[in-house]
């Protein structure tokens, strides 16, 4: 297993994360456990969590699965704050206040049942609190033993930059890695947060890299989701991210997969390990069936001629759909043919 550095740091992972959203919604808990153990036994050591995926469960399971490997220092584990855990929390429940990452960190430790965070990441953006005021909770957790290295996610590459400058300029702990959303349907992160990445030093760790199974042939109509899929079981922002153009491109992708002797899943998700800055791919297998799929990919490359034909199907920078419709600072809407697709908050 060739393992990668996250970002500037000495921290280790391997070139692929499995990633949680679907431990206990809908994948049971005993289904949970063996995923997490087949992916260890496979080389990953890279698990992707959050305190408000299925109200808490996901951390739940994900410390039940951890707790059956050989040691907890062998695997990296991921959490993030920013979102209230459920729907009757109060003001000083969400955001990255110091009051709630405190007291959000304290709750997902319990949950995981591990004495610290390997990777604690802000969900989100708060615009309205100061960032030195996050930072500087966050650096007194890593100085408490809680956490070891600090990240974000899904924010714009200005606020990645202005936290990297407020640690080197306050020696407050800094970030390692950034978790956008990206795939070859929507690669809009190429024209401004890979560059910064690149320049300061941040590893990608993207998630919906399978652009929530568009990319992997899961749906054949816009309008019509099958039962099981992520659009039809969450509804919300999922719903949008599902459109024709999209769809149209994953069955164009689905012929170059089959032409190089790999399945569109594998594309996909090699499409994403192998782009510049990225660091590992977050994966959330639904079944043992989906992680099979996926685990060759860690010892793939990507070869110039299958990147050069993606890149004629989505050209760099460009997308055809938005997966940055949860995000409530993306202002501009994105227009795909006579499709208008709307920013939404999540």
């Amino acid at each position: 297993m060739n393992f990668r550095s996250l970002g500037r740091s000495g921290l280790m992972v391997s070139p692929l994360a499995i990633g949680t959203f679907n431990f206990s919604n809908p994948t049971t808990e005993t289904d949970s456990i063996a995923i997490v153990e087949r992916a260890y036994d496979a080389g990953v050591n890279f698990f992707d969590t959050s305190n408000n995926y299925n109200e808490g469960q996901s951390e739940i399971f994900l410390g039940h699965a951890i707790k059956r490997l050989p040691a907890r220092h062998k695997v990296v584990i991921s959490s993030k704050v920013h979102f209230p855990i459920d729907a009757n929390a109060g003001p000083n429940e969400q955001s990255n206040s110091r009051v709630n990452i405190i007291r959000t960190c304290e709750e997902s430790l319990k949950r995981l049942g591990t004495d610290y965070i390997d990777l604690y990441q802000l969900h989100r953006p708060s615009f309205h609190v100061p960032t030195e005021e996050t930072l500087g909770a966050m650096t007194d957790l890593i100085r408490q033993g809680k956490v070891r290295y600090i990240g974000c996610s899904t924010h714009p590459a200005w606020k990645v930059v202005e936290g990297i400058m407020l640690s080197e300029s306050k020696g407050l702990a800094r970030y390692i890695s950034e978790q956008p959303p990206y795939n070859l349907l929507d690669r809009r992160i190429e024209n401004e947060l890979v560059p910064a990445c690149l320049a300061y030093g941040v590893g990608l760790i993207p998630y919906a890299p399978l652009a929530q199974g568009v990319l992997s042939g899961r749906y054949s109509d816009a309008l019509n989701f099958p039962k099981d899929s992520r659009a039809a079981r969450r509804g919300g922002v999922y719903i949008g991210r599902v459109n024709e153009p999209g769809i149209d491109i994953g069955r164009k992708l689905t012929a170059l997969a089959k032409e190089a002797g790999i399945t569109p899943a594998q594309l996909a998700v090699l499409w994403v390990k192998d782009q510049p800055a990225v660091t590992a791919p977050i994966f959330g297998p639904r079944t043992m069936e989906q992680l099979e799929e996926v685990i060759p990919v860690m010892k793939m490359t990507l070869s110039g001629d299958l990147a050069a034909a993606c890149d004629k199907l989505v050209p760099p920078g460009s997308a055809v759909t938005n997966y940055h419709n949860g995000c409530t600072w993306m202002k501009q809407q994105l227009q795909v043919g006579e499709t208008q697709v709307e920013t939404t908050t999540h």
